[in-house]
């Protein structure tokens, strides 16, 4: 896709910038660990509004972070086949990046003080290495991103650590069951990431930016997403068989023939084509975490 500059407004600009399809990779961990508090009888709204709110900070400011560095390492150009970055288009400056970035983490930082307040030092511990690797991703002297990490990071971070990290708040508990919903979340994020690694995976090759697409390959990848795909309904079989969960746990199946399409589009899309699924993976992921969310949430009142 050609970079060059286009007539955005300023305030489409920090819209484009933030790169809201990607949201949807913020509130799928806040939805599910919340819905395991619900189900065990301790939750607390306001505690989830917070993480929400920090999670989505989190998020934009990775988002900021990877448009600023991409653009400074050589990643982003005219040959990029993803939507527009805003710096590499001329639309927003590296300054102005830069500030964003700092109150997007600063903002966490904060709110993350108070959620420490009312509960305990491990909170402050989740969300400064959530903060260090939200920068680490892409900037620093070996940025995860480049190095073949970004997958094991979002994986990580955006579905072990926010599920988890979610479910702790109300709880003050870690818990096997809470690290077993967490590996759907984290599975089906992983996988926005591995179609937009796929899309670029020349680019990248160019860039010198060592995605695991780039290192292991076109089928690698393409069967690394089907895994993850594959993974995610196993996990919810195993709720349903060997622990306290009833049949609406495995709501989400209602999706397979979605998930299922969804990987014939990766086996067979390349290029820019891919955008179409990027975004409908963005949005599968929303759609089995809402799913998943609800039939943990109806288990406590079956």
């Amino acid at each position: 896709m050609n970079q060059s500059k286009v007539n955005y407004t300023k305030f489409e600009s920090w819209i484009l910038a933030a790169r809201p399809k990607t949201l949807f990779a913020a509130l799928v961990p806040i939805l599910v660990g919340s819905s395991l508090a619900i189900k065990q009888g301790k939750f607390i709204f306001f505690y989830s509004l917070l993480a929400l709110i920090c999670s989505i900070l989190i998020q934009i400011g990775t988002n900021l972070t990877n448009d600023l560095y991409d653009h400074l390492r050589g990643a982003d150009n005219k040959q990029r086949k993803g939507p527009i970055r805003v710096i590499a288009s001329g639309l927003i400056s590296i300054k102005e990046i830069k500030i964003a970035i700092f109150i997007c983490f600063s903002l966490t930082f904060l709110i993350g003080l108070y959620l420490v307040y009312v509960t305990d030092w491990k909170i402050f511990l989740i969300g400064v290495l959530s903060i260090i690797a939200g920068l680490a991703y892409t900037a620093g002297p070996f940025p995860l991103a480049y190095n073949g990490l970004g997958d094991l990071f979002v994986f990580l971070f955006f579905g072990i650590v926010a599920t988890m990290g979610t479910y702790y708040l109300h709880t003050m508990e870690i818990s096997l069951i809470s690290f077993l919903v967490s590996i759907p979340v984290g599975s089906l994020i992983t996988n926005i990431l591995i179609v937009n690694n796929l899309r670029d995976i020349e680019e990248d090759k160019n860039a010198n930016k060592k995605t695991l697409a780039v290192i292991l390959g076109k089928k690698f990848t393409q069967y690394e997403y089907s895994f993850l795909m594959f993974l995610s309904f196993f996990i919810l079989l195993l709720l349903f068989l060997y622990y306290d969960f009833s049949f609406f746990v495995l709501l989400p199946f209602l999706t397979i023939p979605l998930a299922i399409r969804l990987t014939k589009m990766l086996f067979t899309f390349s290029g820019s084509e891919l955008n179409q699924t990027l975004e409908k993976t963005a949005k599968y992921s929303a759609l089995f975490g809402l799913l998943f969310s609800a039939g943990i949430i109806a288990d406590k009142f079956h």
